[in-house]
């Protein structure tokens, strides 16, 4: 298994400067309509840190906040878009947890999507924005929203157990062996066996443990999971064995079951991209072509129409 290449597809851009880029801003939202257009190409080509900035410049030269002059000008799917970017990335990661579980039912994939997809650094820096912006620790919500074996998950995942330089081929093959007992070699499955393992092992610990499993099984770890379990736990279980088997893959794959079927689910489709835009989405545009046969950039411009398909677009890049 070689490295794993991280590549962006929005970068911070050299020659900038932040004042010109709040002047034209706040250009584009003065007198009759707004220049939607103008928005996308300063907010949607620069890092988060340079719009960072450029909020500090906004405020500085006209008394005002840039955010709240954005979500009073713009409406549905590019607010999404463009506020969404607006927000560091923790920021913005802890929102889409909270919007998950709060109102009725609660939306485990997302919580699953967001925290079982991250290293325990980042979700470190998530569970911090969200005490910070909701005023209650994630782990408490976290708890009071789910049950049975997902939250399960979700605490070990929250409490970072997994170790990120543990590695021990010898082990991995105990714990091959753990799972094939408690899923395959056994009528009904110890789900929480499953948990465990799968919360505890990096990436190259995992990659050894699936390699171990298929030895034992003659099958890839996925394909006994979706025949043992099912529901949410699959739903967890699959996200974790999924991005620690390759990333980018699980990432393509939400993003068209996004995009498939009756009408596009807006909600994840910007979510991903905007979250992933300057860590991996380079990796996932590659994946999904891979996958799918056809490039993400085409997949956006079919399934998303209007002002926010520009922004998604220019974030994704060229293909």
């Amino acid at each position: 298994m070689g490295d794993y290449q991280e590549m962006a597809t929005v970068y911070p851009i050299a020659a900038w400067d932040a004042v010109e880029d709040a002047k034209t801003l706040r250009a584009a939202m003065k007198g009759f309509g707004t220049s939607e257009s103008e928005i996308t190409q300063v907010l949607c080509q620069r890092s988060n840190r340079q719009r960072q900035n450029i909020a500090d410049a906004y405020t500085k030269q006209f008394g005002r906040d840039l955010v709240d002059d954005l979500k009073n000008e713009l409406g549905g799917n590019f607010e999404s878009v463009i506020v969404g970017l607006m927000l560091p990335t923790a920021h913005y990661c802890a929102k889409q947890l909270h919007k998950a579980m709060k109102g009725a039912g609660t939306d485990e994939e997302t919580l699953v999507e967001v925290l079982c997809s991250r290293s325990s650094e980042e979700i470190m820096q998530i569970a911090s924005a969200y005490e910070l912006d909701y005023g209650t620790p994630l782990l408490d919500d976290v708890k009071s929203e789910t049950s049975g074996v997902i939250l399960r998950l979700l605490v070990l995942t929250l409490q970072g157990v997994r170790d990120e330089r543990f590695y021990d081929a010898e082990k991995a093959a105990e714990q091959a062996a753990t799972l094939y007992q408690a899923g395959e070699a056994k009528l009904g499955t110890d789900e929480d066996a499953f948990v465990e393992i799968l919360s505890h092992v990096n990436r190259r610990q995992a990659y050894v443990v699936f390699e171990e499993y298929k030895k034992l099984s003659g099958r890839t770890i996925e394909q006994a999971m979706s025949e043992e379990l099912s529901g949410e736990i699959l739903a967890g279980l699959l996200a974790v064995v999924k991005t620690l088997n390759n990333r980018a893959q699980y990432f393509a794959e939400r993003l068209e079951a996004a995009m498939k079927g009756w009408g596009t689910d807006d909600t994840a489709l910007i979510r991903i991209i905007v979250s992933r835009c300057e860590i991996d989405l380079g990796n996932i545009k590659h994946q999904y072509e891979k996958l799918y046969g056809k490039t993400l950039l085409s997949a956006v411009k079919s399934e998303c129409g209007g002002d926010y398909q520009q922004a998604l677009l220019v974030l994704i890049g060229d293909a």
